[in-house]
């Protein structure tokens, strides 16, 4: 397949400006809060990305109305006439994402069973699904186990529990918030994500009429409601795909400007961009980012969850720190196979080693048990074309990135799946300047 193949002539600062619009880690799970609803929802700020597709397709399946507002990046979705959806229809849509498990609470408060597929998502590392499941029976679901998928039903009302999650996961917060408004009784959630988007769809669903109250030590308690009503909400701006044309200007050695960007939620981010050698600038409508000229500086990063450096901003960075001057530390914490796109950077002339140690001093639950979760990156060094085949969401604009700032042409493989996090990049790329091109058939 020729158009998921893209040709990327590197050498050539990125310049210009591009607009970033709703988080994809937020408006899809928005979309699925709509469930809810006893009225119709409007969500703004949505962008055009794959993973709002398969929900809308999903909630379509399932009797909701989904259709275009009147302003851009809109979408009203009315769920008065929620049904259930013909299981071969939903294992269609859902191989290509893992949000359909977040359906669960929703469909089975407003229909009383849901019908979970197998997931798809990117292979980054352990995402187990089971607790998800565990948190559902805990609620009081049934679940049962078939050939093509998980079948679950609520016999009488969901009730309302005290979860404590292992590890702060985003997902598993999401589900207990999803289920719990209309659970009966309270829910006490310890644990648990803060991350922007988690309190951004928290806002979405006090709109709507739940009582969500969120302490200082990721306490998260949800008094279950009778009833929920519709919500009009913009979605934040998706601070993940911000940062990645920012390392992508660090490294092409360009200056972007990022329309929507915010500087709350990228706070970490932006303290990390600057000891790295960075600049920006902020104002009220977006942030600029550039390559101030000189040498970059090499750095000790770890991942961790919010409010600490994202993990979903390490792979776009790493390619920045390739040109950076000596040795930079990386130590990922949060996916144990997440340093696994490297091996494509060494083979395009950079120079990273991975270690199973723990390189880092926060506590991390990988050490002693043989990942490859922490990189040592010598720098600076000069980066050629390459054939590269895109492993991940994240990996894969990393590739992106880092055939923009080689020598000479790189093909990238897989492009479809950068479809699912960033809106429309090949023209944000053209835009800027790249140059990259679909080859010729």
């Amino acid at each position: 397949m020729t158009d998921d193949v893209l040709l990327v002539h590197g050498g050539t600062p990125l310049e210009g400006e591009i607009r970033v619009r709703g988080a994809k880690n937020l408006v899809p799970k928005a979309m699925v809060a709509a469930l809810l609803g006893s009225g119709p929802s409007r969500l703004r700020n949505v962008p055009d990305i794959r993973d709002v597709r398969v929900v809308r397709g999903l909630l379509q399946l399932h009797g909701v109305t989904v259709r275009p507002g009147e302003e851009s990046g809109e979408l009203i979705l009315d769920p008065s006439r929620v049904e259930s959806a013909n299981v071969a229809d939903i294992d269609a849509h859902a191989g290509s994402s893992r949000i359909p498990i977040l359906f669960c609470g929703p469909l089975l408060h407003r229909l009383g069973h849901a019908f979970i597929p197998g997931l798809g998502g990117c292979d980054i590392g352990g995402r187990p699904v089971d607790f998800h499941f565990d948190v559902l029976r805990k609620f009081g679901a049934t679940i049962e186990k078939r050939a093509d998928g998980q079948y679950l039903e609520a016999p009488q009302r969901l009730r309302g529990c005290k979860i404590r999650l292992p590890y702060p996961s985003v997902g598993s917060t999401e589900q207990v918030l999803l289920t719990a408004v209309l659970a009966e009784g309270v829910t006490e959630l310890s644990n648990a994500a803060v991350e922007p988007e988690i309190e951004d769809l928290i806002c979405v669903l006090q709109k709507m009429g739940a009582i969500i109250s969120m302490d200082t030590d990721r306490t998260i308690r949800i008094t279950g409601v009778d009833k929920l009503g519709g919500y009009n909400h913009r979605a934040l701006p998706d601070r993940l795909e911000a940062a990645s044309w920012a390392s992508a200007a660090l490294a092409t050695g360009g200056n972007v400007y990022v329309r929507g960007a915010g500087q709350r939620e990228m706070m970490t981010f932006l303290n990390t961009f600057r000891k790295v050698g960075g600049a920006f600038e902020i104002d009220d409508e977006g942030i600029r980012f550039w390559h101030p000229g000189g040498p970059l500086n090499a750095i000790a990063l770890e991942t961790d969850v919010h409010p600490g450096f994202q993990t979903d901003w390490q792979q776009p960075l790493v390619v920045a720190l390739t040109q950076a001057s000596g040795l930079s530390i990386v130590h990922e914490t949060v996916y144990e196979s997440r340093l696994g796109f490297t091996s494509a950077l060494n083979q395009m002339g950079a120079h990273i080693q991975l270690y199973r140690e723990c390189l880092g001093g926060s506590a991390c639950r990988f050490g002693q048990r043989n990942f490859l979760h922490s990189a040592v990156v010598s720098g600076p060094t000069k980066l050629q074309g390459a054939d590269l085949v895109i492993p991940d969401l994240r990996g894969g604009f990393s590739y992106l990135i880092a055939a923009l700032a080689a020598q000479g042409t790189s093909r990238v493989h897989g492009i479809d799946l950068i479809n699912r996090g960033y809106e429309n990049f090949m023209q944000k790329l053209s835009d800027l300047g790249g140059k990259v091109e679909l080859p010729k058939t």
